[in-house]
């Protein structure tokens, strides 16, 4: 079973720090010695604000996941419980965009400064890699002030499993 964050919209204010945290894991704290201007800020999640709700939206690591299977190119693959795009392959084509049933992937430039061959920025596909390779697991979830975002492992889907047959066994027990 993959993984993925869930996020809570009752504990979420929508302050934005999952974004930063996300950013600074992946782009690494040399991001405050340079000007603005100087890096691409590309968080792998993004927060949804209406009038009655606040919460962020990222990858939910599909277990057969659309985006791998649109992919001309191969570029995303399951590794470690975690659907991730390898950057360097992206053709930046948007099928994984828009096969995404979430909306949880989208285009940027790419932050490793190569061009396309007419010198335009190099457009690449974005989503949450639950930060893979990063030491402690998903930034975001550290970093959340209201802890807003939990990890769902396994582990958890079953136990939630095992909660609800018992709640539905209690209640039919009740009825009779």
């Amino acid at each position: 079973m993959n993984y993925f964050v869930k996020g809570n919209p009752d504990l979420c204010i929508g302050c934005r720090t999952c974004m930063i945290g996300c950013v600074i894991a992946h782009e690494g704290e040399k991001i405050f010695q340079m000007n603005p201007g100087e890096y691409v800020f590309n968080p792998k999640l993004d927060i949804v604000k209406t009038a009655t709700i606040t919460v962020p939206v990222q990858c939910k690591h599909c277990e057969n996941p659309a985006c791998m299977n649109v992919c001309p190119v191969k570029a995303i693959e399951i590794i470690d419980n975690a659907v991730v795009i390898n950057q360097d392959k992206c053709i930046g084509c948007k099928t994984c965009m828009i096969a995404c049933p979430y909306g949880a992937v989208d285009m940027v430039v790419s932050s490793d400064g190569k061009k396309q061959t007419d010198d335009s920025d190099r457009i690449v596909a974005n989503k949450c890699d639950l930060c893979a390779g990063i030491e402690g697991g998903p930034t975001c979830i550290r970093v959340c002030p209201t802890a807003a975002l939990k990890l769902v492992t396994e582990k958890e889907v079953e136990a939630s499993v095992t909660n609800k047959r018992k709640a539905a066994a209690v209640s039919l027990n009740q009825v009779k």
